[in-house]
């Protein structure tokens, strides 16, 4: 596949675009560039990230998340952020790395396998939100809050939410769901909240079955059950769309999250320490 220039469509990004996102790393070794979830953090990838394997973890926070400024709302999207996440790896890692991602951040590391496949060695997909299609309709939970939060004052607009038939259903269907959405009414500052939810709940990775059909790079994806807003299905689907792609499902949140973790951790591990460069191999203490 020829290399294409940007994942986005606007302009290159400047050392000044990059100075105003933080970067996140932890552990020494190879790079894993591991990103966060839609109005998330480092700390999601962090947390599971595993114990001694011989790997940095290194986690740009998007614009608009963590410590990096928001600049223009405007220019939230899949795409920027993976421009982003590909102009810190060529500045601050050793390419080609392990890319992986959250949510959201599944997105992202799927698009920049898609996309600069010169910066990616490996790849790592949990709880993807999307497969190829923009604004599929498990975004629409996202979509109706970043709605609310547009219209009303957060307490009025979590008010109206915990009235919705989208709050009624994830509280049976999807309990930690149910959590996390609720949290993004309290999420400051509010304008930032707000824009992320609207435009990246109607966005997508911009890839074809076809692109994603071409990789030949190892990849592992996990999924879990009870959880709506990151069918179980779409995790399957892509691990079947790469070829030779490892499946793991893992104990839902909801019902164990310490076993989700220490599952995930363990997940992570294995495939992590199977790509290690020769002669790293062996789990180095962090």
């Amino acid at each position: 596949m020829a290399r294409r220039a940007a994942c986005g469509n606007g302009p290159r990004l400047t050392a000044g675009d990059l100075a105003a996102l933080n970067v996140v790393t932890a552990g020494v070794g190879a790079g894993f560039v591991f990103q966060h979830g839609l109005c998330g953090d480092a700390a999601q990838p962090a947390e599971i990230f595993p114990d001694e394997v011989p790997y940095r973890l290194m986690t740009l926070e998007c614009r608009g998340h963590g410590r990096s400024g928001a600049g223009d709302p405007a220019a939230f999207s899949i795409a920027r952020f993976a421009d982003d996440v590909a102009a810190m790896i060529e500045a601050q890692a050793k390419a080609p790395v392990v890319v992986g991602g959250i949510s959201m951040g599944a997105a992202i590391a799927l698009r920049l396998a898609v996309w600069r496949p010169e910066l990616v060695r490996g790849l790592v997909l949990v709880r993807p939100a999307w497969l190829i299609e923009a604004a599929p309709s498990n975004m629409r939970a996202y979509a109706e809050v970043g709605a609310l939060l547009s219209s009303l004052p957060p307490k009025e607009a979590l008010a109206s939410f915990d009235r919705s038939e989208t709050a009624a259903w994830l509280s049976r269907e999807g309990p930690a769901n149910l959590t996390s959405l609720r949290g993004f009414f309290s999420r400051e500052p509010v304008a930032v909240t707000t824009a992320l939810l609207t435009r990246i709940s109607r966005d997508g990775p911009g890839v074809t079955p076809e692109e994603v059909g071409r990789l030949r790079i190892p990849a592992l994806v996990i999924g879990q059950a009870l959880d709506p807003l990151h069918p179980l299905h779409y995790a399957e689907k892509l691990a079947a769309m790469i070829a030779g792609a490892h499946f793991g499902k893992v104990t839902p949140k909801a019902d164990n999250p310490a076993q989700h973790i220490a599952e995930c951790r363990e997940a992570l591990r294995g495939f992590l320490i199977s790509l290690a460069p020769a002669g790293e191999r062996l789990p180095r203490p962090r």
